[in-house]
């Protein structure tokens, strides 16, 4: 979704919203651009990641994450960028220790996993001193597990559950919400980021109930 579509989304949901930018087919006069274009519609929360490999083609080498977060710190200090809001900038890390330069960051967002004890293992191991959500998502049939499995190799799915979404498809749902209510208990994350796979209006009906 571009940048300037995003101010238009808080009004309508009464959200604050955020850009997710990838690294991966980015050059830098195109990172600045977008940068520019952020501020003029007042978009000032951005999530970097690198970005799933291209299946055609290759990707630009000029900017990583890192990269991209060295380059918004120092936009703050430019003439074309006086007056608005500073950027808040966010970056992605697996279960894995968070490197030095990650923790620059606003706030990172944790990789998706269906074990709400690996995330408290990561957790009590990775002390930060900035917002940290974990990632949650709606497990939404046999074959969506699959690719998962294919594409992440260090996602754990219990098999359970992919007995379960196999007969069931609002099992997916309900284990995703339990897991959200798990890691409100447990205190140890600022919040969470909810990836509902095509089942946006089940999950947050479901909430609603729970957390009203």
């Amino acid at each position: 979704m571009p940048c300037w579509r995003l101010p238009g989304l808080s009004g309508e949901t009464g959200a604050a919203a955020g850009a997710c930018l990838n690294s991966r087919d980015r050059n830098l006069l195109g990172f600045r651009r977008d940068l520019l274009t952020a501020a003029a519609y007042g978009v000032d929360q951005f999530l970097f990641v690198y970005g799933d490999k291209p299946t055609a083609g290759g990707r630009t080498s000029d900017l990583n994450v890192r990269a991209m977060i060295e380059e918004v710190r120092a936009a703050s200090q430019e003439a074309a960028f006086a007056g608005t809001r500073p950027f808040r900038v966010g970056t992605a890390t697996g279960l894995r220790p968070l490197p030095a330069w990650k923790r620059t960051a606003d706030f990172v967002f944790v990789q998706v996993s269906f074990s709400m004890e690996a995330l408290l293992r990561w957790r009590e191991a990775t002390p930060v001193d900035v917002p940290v959500y974990a990632g949650v998502m709606v497990l939404a049939s046999e074959a969506h597990a699959r690719r998962l499995a294919a594409v992440i190799p260090d996602i754990d799915i219990p098999q359970k559950l992919v007995e379960k979404v196999s007969g069931d498809r609002d099992a997916g749902v309900e284990a995703a919400c339990e897991q959200v209510l798990r890691i409100r208990e447990s205190g140890a994350f600022d919040g969470i980021h909810l990836i509902p796979v095509a089942r946006y209006r089940e999950v947050a009906a479901r909430l609603e109930s729970v957390l009203a």
